[in-house]
């Protein structure tokens, strides 16, 4: 079981990586959102496997659902036909880059990692459920979840205006 266990981690920090590494190489932003998606989709996997469907379904609800949905809105409105994606060629460089921001992750992995302490982390967090999310959502940050959705309503609604401003209109 646990081999399975990790395999299924694994699986899930591999797509993880594979969407981020092609959200940053993709020479065509439709790609860069896809791979975004993708890295996105990790991510909700790897809260699937530390046991929170709640965190796994906001991941794919809010980030995958609506963050890529706008992404894509944004792109077809701005995209005009005639632009060509520029390619950035990788220098000779690039490999020592990777090692060395590898080695530095890795470094403050274990720093992060040594310090903590875990038990009192646990203690402090107490009893803690999704009543309590819940609760906090709909009563303490209701006003700011609305305005946010305002602010959002407004910025798509002017997207569109933008968007239609360099058109003619049909019927006229």
């Amino acid at each position: 079981m646990n081999v399975l266990m990790d395999l299924l981690f694994f699986g899930f920090v591999v797509l993880t990586m594979a969407g981020a590494i092609l959200a940053v190489r993709a020479g065509v932003l439709m790609h860069a959102v896809l791979g975004l998606a993708v890295s996105l989709l990790g991510v909700a996997g790897l809260y699937l496997y530390l046991g929170s469907p709640f965190l796994t379904l906001m991941q794919v609800l809010i980030y995958v659902g609506a963050i890529c949905v706008v992404l894509v809105f944004g792109i077809m409105v701005g995209y005009t036909p005639n632009e060509v994606a520029e390619k950035v060629p990788m220098g000779r460089y690039a490999f020592l880059g990777l090692v060395a921001s590898g080695a530095a992750a890795f470094f403050l992995m274990v720093m992060v990692i040594g310090r903590t302490d875990w038990a009192s982390a646990a203690q402090r967090l107490g009893d803690f459920s999704i009543e309590h999310v819940g609760r906090g959502l709909l009563f303490t940050w209701c006003l700011a979840f609305e305005m946010i959705s305002v602010v959002l309503l407004v910025a798509i609604v002017g997207a569109i205006i933008l968007a239609r401003g360099g058109r003619e209109e049909v019927g006229s």
